[in-house]
């Protein structure tokens, strides 16, 4: 009989070390694989290092705007609430790493009682002080364990989130600072319009007034002088949008001396825009990053919601003191102790735990079709930059000889009207064209500056300051598994 109760010990011996070997391990699935369908290259492909691999104060030249931007990164109150969510995600995960470690807690108590078996007629105290770990889990089948990885990946996504939010301060900013140099210089050409046409104005007076002209000329270009007017009012309020639109961007009021005083012909050092591999994207871009977190996530989500499916095992324990007078308290003999592990495995939970699993599968098949779009999304916005690149030289050739061309019109019309050989229609024609064509001009230079940033940030470019600095992408809780 003693040999197979030892038998039998051992065997129960075995199951326990069987049992603690598995603890802590997760119960979640095989990652699944991302199918973006993604084209093997850019459409237009710039060889070399990606500019993205720049620091944004080695990418950008201007002083005034490199200040601009630090303000921004030091006051801007988006970023500043994504550093806060950083922090509150820190903390989260702090506290699901604290629930793989028993709570320590002190206790104490004084009771009166009457007990009617010793003395009903004689009330009694009772002290007791000591330690106790209060329903500790055991995570024999990983519960917590994935918990605290779904935790983990949630705060690298919000790390992450605060890397694209960064990111797209700086385009903004950019942007921004270049849209009131334009603002400014569209605004100096309509006064330099309205100048012209005022003169245009008092020269047809002057022939109506002495019976050369009808009034049919006079009133065009009063027309003209009114058009330009407007237009002269319209860019004084674009530049205080362009400043508001700054300051706000910026979190406080921009000095006037780094404001563009004059109209920007460049923002960047860089002649050559190379994108890089377009497997640099994938790491480049924290927003594609924080999509393949939430993806890690909702695998740990899974683990925790199988690992539900198996009892929970608690321990519970107390050590201290106890004794009927508080002054033999602490006395030799008065050491009290208890410890016992407890079970809870629902039987009838009508199928919830279970329907926990599919919704967690379900959210997982979320997250893929959520981190493929994004790069689906990355890649499409690249391609849309390089569109842009590939023809903006040619188009800003062709507009500047029809700038060239419009003013010589301009200037040979309003000589001949001069000279009484063309009615002024002709003249108001070619000048509407000179001064559209020059707008034009204008917009198109904006819209090389801006696509030069759009394409840095969609590359993934303004994370680091210093093209020396390394940025440290923390590897995922899917990725640890594998390892």
């Amino acid at each position: 009989m003693q040999k197979v109760w030892s038998i039998s010990g051992r065997s129960i011996a075995v199951s326990a070390l069987a049992l603690a070997l598995t603890a802590c391990q997760s119960m979640r699935g095989p990652e699944p694989v991302a199918k973006a369908d993604i084209p093997e290259g850019y459409s237009y492909n710039a060889s070399g290092t990606s500019i993205a691999e720049q620091g944004y104060k080695d990418f950008f030249s201007d002083p005034r705007l490199l200040q601009v931007i630090e303000l921004a990164l030091n006051n801007n109150r988006d970023l500043r609430t994504a550093t806060l969510n950083i922090q509150r995600a820190q903390q989260q995960y702090q506290i699901t790493e604290n629930n793989q470690l028993p709570t320590i807690g002190a206790s104490g108590s004084a009771i009166r009682q009457v007990n009617p078996t010793r003395d009903p007629n004689n009330p009694y105290s009772t002290f007791q002080v000591g330690l106790g770990v209060t329903a500790y889990e055991l995570d024999f089948w990983g519960r917590v364990r994935s918990l605290k990885d779904a935790a983990l990946d949630n705060y690298l996504a919000t790390q992450s989130a605060r890397d694209a939010t960064q990111i797209s301060l700086v385009s903004q900013v950019a942007q921004a600072w270049l849209n009131y140099s334009f603002a400014s210089a569209n605004l100096k050409l309509a006064d330099q319009t309205l100048k012209a046409q005022l003169d245009s104005y008092n020269l047809n007076k002057k022939r109506f007034d002495v019976g050369i002209d009808s009034e049919v000329p006079l009133r065009q270009a009063q027309i003209s002088v009114e058009t330009a007017r407007n237009d002269v009012a319209n860019y004084k309020t674009q530049i205080v949008q362009a400043q508001n639109l700054l300051n706000l961007l910026v979190g406080q009021p921009v000095a006037t001396n780094l404001l563009p005083n004059q109209p920007v012909k460049s923002v960047t050092r860089q002649n050559v825009f190379s994108t890089g591999l377009p497997s640099d994207l994938l790491n480049n871009r924290p927003d594609v990053k924080a999509a393949e977190y939430q993806l890690s996530a909702a695998g740990a989500n899974i683990g925790a919601a199988k690992a539900a499916l198996f009892p929970t095992i608690s321990l519970t324990g107390s050590a201290g003191y106890a004794s009927s007078q508080l002054s033999d308290l602490f006395k030799s003999g008065g050491g009290v102790w208890s410890i016992g592990p407890s079970l809870d495995l629902p039987i009838f939970d009508w199928g919830t735990r279970r329907a926990n699993i599919k919704i967690s599968e379900t959210d997982q098949k979320i997250a893929l079709s959520d981190y493929e779009k994004s790069i689906q999304s990355a890649f499409r916005e690249v391609n849309d930059a390089l569109a842009t690149r590939a023809n903006i030289g040619d188009r800003l050739s062709a507009q500047r000889r029809l700038v060239e061309a419009t003013n010589t019109t301009y200037n040979l019309s309003n000589a001949r009207f001069r000279a009484g050989i063309d009615n002024y229609l002709t003249v108001l024609d070619a000048q509407r064209s000179s001064y559209s064509a020059e707008q034009g001009l204008l917009l198109l230079e904006q819209a090389n500056l801006n696509n030069q940033i759009e394409l840095y940030k969609t590359l993934g470019g303004g994370l680091k300051a210093n093209t020396t600095d390394t940025v440290v992408h923390q590897p995922s809780s899917a990725d640890l598994k594998k390892q």
